[in-house]
């Protein structure tokens, strides 16, 4: 027992653990996974069931065949997407944790930064910490946040990050859990501009209010992110059809806008890379609004897809394989056949 001891404290700490602490994750409010989110989502859905059922809008005849039946929860994209929800609790402990903490002393935080201007521009006046202050330095955290993964977005849509993030992509068939598809790289470098970003934030807030101010929270969970996620969040990743209609949607990201930047249409190529705002995709040029009449989507990469993504091993593996096979492909002179146009998922 005492040779096999580090051997099983080694599999706790990095298979065990992580799993575990992944399934308990459902009952956490810090991921819009959990179960009172979910709950909210799937009772809206169930409204919108009942409105187009008496309004003759669906042809669906019950709830379940409303939100994609078993075609849709075990098809076999979403058999996987249930086991990689685990899998990447694992490849989080043994891969982002490390790369992220390699990197993570270089990193300017917010001290450094009031230091800086401190430095520059001398102490500033402590202010009194008080509920409108929370709320205000909680809104700026949640809009740096926004806006970043916002521009991480588009920048994993473009020629050589585009083989990690279409790993996300590639779900033919869309369930809550599919917002989990995120490739560890995806992963390592949100976490480092988010880090970075809100650093610099929080110092020069900080510097400006002459002390540590907190954010004002709701069950432990910045506020912004607890509203919104209760607003049909897990619906984003799903086949039931939510539009908040052309107005609300210069602003606020609504489900129906995430499933066009799920769809293998040209036309939404590109389209929607806001999170939870789509005031970004306003300002920048990518917004797409939808209307309360659904559209016909059809979600993933394409037919050339459908056979390469059905493991693990292809999640995860694959990304490196066509970045390799492209940066091979990029030193040797070619000439573009007629008729051929370079899309988004080249």
């Amino acid at each position: 027992m005492d040779v096999l001891s580090p051997i099983y404290d080694y599999l706790t700490e990095l298979v065990i653990e992580p799993v575990t602490e992944q399934f308990f994750g459902i009952f956490d409010l810090n991921g819009r996974l959990g179960v009172l989110f979910l709950f909210t989502s799937y009772s809206i859905a169930y409204s919108l069931f009942r409105f187009r059922k008496h309004r003759g809008l669906t042809d669906a005849h019950s709830f379940g065949q409303f939100i994609g039946g078993s075609r849709v929860n075990f098809h076999r994209s979403a058999l996987l997407d249930y086991r990689y929800y685990f899998v990447r609790a694992i490849l989080k402990v043994a891969l982002v944790l490390p790369i992220v903490g390699l990197v993570d002393p270089y990193i300017l935080r917010s001290g450094d930064y009031i230091a800086f201007f401190t430095n520059l521009w001398g102490a500033r006046p402590q202010l009194s910490e008080n509920l409108s202050l929370s709320l205000l330095y909680g809104l700026g955290v949640f809009l740096v946040k926004d806006f970043t993964h916002y521009w991480a977005h588009r920048a994993f849509h473009s020629r050589w990050l585009w083989a990690f993030h279409k790993v996300h992509h590639s779900a033919p068939v869309l369930v809550p859990v599919t917002a989990s598809r995120v490739h560890f790289v995806e992963k390592i470098v949100e976490k480092l501009t988010s880090a970075v970003c809100l650093s610099a934030y929080a110092g020069v807030f900080w510097y400006a209010c002459g002390g540590e101010i907190s954010r004002y929270t709701l069950f432990g969970v910045t506020y912004l992110v607890f509203i919104l996620n209760g607003f049909a969040a897990n619906l984003r990743h799903s086949h039931v059809w939510l539009s908040f209609g052309p107005v609300f949607e210069h602003v606020l990201n609504s489900p129906a806008q995430h499933q066009i930047h799920h769809s293998d249409a040209p036309r939404h190529f590109n389209k929607n890379f806001g999170t939870n705002l789509s005031l970004w995709d306003w300002m920048f040029g990518t917004l797409y609004v939808t209307t309360s009449k659904p559209e016909l989507i059809r979600f993933g990469t394409g037919e050339q897809d459908h056979d390469r993504y059905l493991t693990i091993y292809s999640l995860i593996v694959t990304p490196f394989v066509e970045t390799a096979r492209k940066i091979l492909l990029a030193k040797r002179p070619q000439t573009a056949p007629p008729g051929a146009s370079e899309t988004p998922y080249s």
